[in-house]
């Protein structure tokens, strides 16, 4: 029976290009899956778009002298030409500026309004009497009320790590004009979220979700507190009660409520209006939402919330693969700091197939990966050409100059044909399963196994020596028939991944059809008719050569060195009397505990022993070390700093650390117990 699936994927932010990291989450994965389910005949609809509100997006506009929609025109075209590039095969890929955005977005904010799920409230924000205007944390910039860094921005100080509000910063300034500001009184809703941390916590009991995405979540929806949804801005959906000009929604309220708006627009360009309710408002719809670690808090707690808080029958996910990072040859993808691929360049020079193999091939399902160079070349190599288009064409070849290029017809099946046959079924089983249980990497291992079985059956049987007696032709048929057999497996298992390829391996095999509209369940059970005039073959991948991977690493260098500036080396701070550092208690520790602290990505709430007394210590790390490296260390702790509390966690102390470009590192000090003094 046909099931309705609706797919999602994350709306990428309007505010600059894509880049492959981002398609290793929530894209890659999500084509592969909406792929494999048309196969199975179910009723899929793969819905994604731009996320273009936002105070980034003002900044960025801004310094680029453009209007924000100027901006996100732009950005809005670049991706969606590099999805169509890629082969993301979305039924509607729309935008959170189209007119139809608004009614769903301002139909949750009265809804929740109304139940009691929001509140008004009057906070201090900063305000710039230059501009005239209400400035958001990413226009601000000023000294860390934590390390006294002059250049913090307004959510997080480069420097020690620490984040906070914008109005924590001392001595803040615009980021724009550098003018200082001040702080001024405004008026702002906030949505309610810790109400819905029972309703959350119970709706979660039934999901069976990675352990990293159910595991960080729970500890999230913990911390739940009122969050602000709107801000001083005109480029966003309106508030919709009255005396509210100047002001709109914020980006985090309104972006996920696209997914709904992009379906009603995806139904009123089916001249059927209301067909989006079969997807959103029928529970029996399967809801998949595919994003990257970063999004997990958006789509498994907040967006949730929402939903529950709102009068609509809304479909809550059913199912969330988020993946982890994936990086490049070593770092995270930074335009800014030219650690990045041009993806104009990239295309001129190798296929959409190689890299969502590539990709496929080494997915951030439950660990980070990255992309290498040197890994790609041997995946394109060594798997697609080796293995896979290796087989298509020796079969190929063989049934054309000895078969007259016909399909040849399998008779009397010797034990090693049969199971061969087996295997066959076998491994489309397997993928089968695979793609159903978001597991595109095994998937992409299995049809390489597949393609690598039928070379080791291709060389077991020898058809060569076949062909050259009459009284072992028919044997040498039923060998290459088994082979045509194969490839036909290899094109639909294939196909969620490399679609290009796919398609042309069962065009060469003689099918008329398009794979795409082939159904998954009769072509594993059909046999590729004797005597169907197969195409003359042609190469399917080329080989990669050294100069060529050579060439990319080195402009990667290049490009990563031309963006390098000579950095200052930080200026020493005013000297100080040796009774003002004996004032300084610092000890010995060993860390006992570490987890993130939610909604940041650099701090990490620790446990440490003190030998004399356990303190929790909040320490910007988290990009540095993940918190299983934590665990048994010696660290030298500031063990008389008065507490702090950082992004609502209580910090007893801190921990010294060094740094040097992005990275820090722990100071440490072995052979003293916790507890020690360190002088």
């Amino acid at each position: 029976m046909s099931k309705r699936i609706l797919i999602t994927s994350a709306l990428p932010y309007a505010n600059g290009p894509l880049h492959f990291g981002h398609i290793a989450g929530a894209y890659l994965p999500a084509d592969c899956y909406a792929r494999f389910q048309r196969l199975k005949k179910n009723d899929v609809l793969y819905i994604c778009g731009s996320d273009e509100y936002g105070i980034a997006i003002t900044l960025s506009a801004d310094m680029a002298k453009r209007t924000p929609k100027e901006h996100v025109d732009i950005f809005h075209k670049v991706n969606r030409d590099f999805f169509n590039t890629l082969q993301i095969s979305f039924d509607h890929y729309s935008r959170t500026t189209w007119p139809g955005h608004i009614a769903p977005v301002q139909q949750f904010f009265t809804e929740l309004l109304a139940n009691g799920y929001i509140e008004e409230r009057i906070t201090d924000q900063l305000y710039s009497e230059a501009d005239n205007r209400f400035l958001a944390d990413r226009y601000v910039v000023g000294t860390c009320p934590r390390c006294g860094f002059d250049s913090a921005r307004g959510d997080e100080c480069p420097s020690c790590g620490a984040s906070f509000d914008a109005t924590e910063l001392k001595n803040p300034r615009s980021k724009i004009t550098g003018k200082p500001l001040q702080h001024k009184a405004t008026k702002h809703w906030f949505l309610l979220l810790d109400k819905f941390k029972d309703r959350l916590n119970t709706w979660l009991e039934d999901k069976n979700w990675k352990p990293n995405v159910i595991n960080f979540i729970k500890g999230y929806i913990d911390n739940l507190h009122a969050r602000a949804i709107t801000r001083d801005s005109t480029w966003g959906v309106p508030i919709p009660l009255p005396g509210t000009e100047g002001k709109c929604l914020y980006v985090w309220f309104d972006a996920p409520i696209g997914y709904i708006s992009a379906t009603m627009e995806w139904a009123q360009k089916q001249n059927a209006p209301d067909k989006w309710k079969d997807y959103w408002l029928k529970q029996d719809t399967k809801l998949v939402n595919f994003v990257g670690k970063d999004n997990i808090p958006f789509h498994a707690s907040i967006f949730p919330a929402m939903i529950m808080g709102q009068n609509q029958p809304y479909k809550l996910v059913d199912e969330l693969p988020a993946n982890e990072f994936y990086n490049l040859e070593g770092k995270q993808f930074s335009k800014s700091d030219g650690w990045y691929i041009d993806l104009e360049d990239f295309f001129k020079k190798f296929t959409s197939d190689q890299i969502r193999y590539a990709i496929a091939s080494n997915a951030p399902e439950t660990s980070d990966s990255e992309f290498l160079w040197k890994d790609f070349q041997l995946r394109c190599n060594s798997d697609l050409l080796g293995k896979y288009g290796n087989l298509v064409n020796r079969v190929l070849v063989f049934i054309k100059n000895n078969c007259e290029s016909r399909v040849p017809e399998i008779t009397n099946l010797d034990p090693i044909d049969q199971e061969f046959l087996n295997n066959i079924k076998g491994l489309i089983t397997q993928a089968e399963e695979s793609f159903e249980s978001f597991k595109v990497r095994r998937a992409s291992q299995i049809f390489m196994e597949l393609a690598q079985l039928g070379n080791i059956y291709f060389d077991s049987k020898k058809p060569w020596q076949d062909a050259k007696q009459p009284e072992t032709r028919q044997r040498m048929m039923t060998t290459l028939g088994c082979c045509v057999e194969c490839l036909k497996a290899l094109a639909l298992i294939s196909f969620p991944i490399i679609p290009t390829s796919a398609r042309r391996v069962w065009k060469m095999i003689g099918y008329e059809s398009e794979l795409d509209n082939v159904d998954w369940k009769e072509v594993k059970a059909a046999q590729v008719p004797a005597g169907q005039k197969i195409l003359s073959p042609t190469i399917l991948f080329n080989r990669i050569e050294n100069e060529t991977i050579q060439h990319e690493i080195e402009q990667l260098k290049k490009l990563s060195d031309s963006k390098k500036t000579k950095k200052e080396e930080a200026p020493l701070k005013a000297l100080i009397d040796y009774e003002d550092f004996e004032k300084l208690d610092l000890r010995t520790g060993i860390i006992l505990q570490a987890e993130p602290v939610p909604k940041s990505k650099k701090l990490l709430q620790l446990k440490v022993d003190l030998g004399f007394e356990q303190r929790n210590i909040v320490a910007g790390i988290g990009e540095s070390y993940k918190p299983d490296q934590l665990i048994g260390r010696k660290v030298i702790v500031v063990a008389n700093l008065k507490p702090a509390t950082l992004m609502g966690v209580k910090s007893e102390g801190m921990v010294l650390a060094g740094k040097q470009d992005n990275t820090l590192q722990l100071v440490s000090i072995e052979g003293i117990n916790p507890g020690g003094v360190i002088s």
